[in-house]
């Protein structure tokens, strides 16, 4: 759950950030789709702490 969350803020987070440097729809698409991988690796990464950890 906590990839899925991650990875939705970080396509959020990516468009918002290619249309405040003024992109195109694809460049928002772009940067959506590259912060979604990350904060979805970030989210994995946590999950997987949180696991072994309980």
């Amino acid at each position: 759950m906590i990839v899925l969350i991650a990875a939705l803020a970080g396509a959020f987070i990516g468009a918002a950030q290619a249309r405040r440097r003024k992109g195109a729809r694809l460049d928002m698409l772009q940067y959506g789709a590259v912060y979604a991988i990350a904060f979805a690796l970030l989210g994995l990464i946590v999950t997987i702490a949180i696991e072994r950890m309980l």
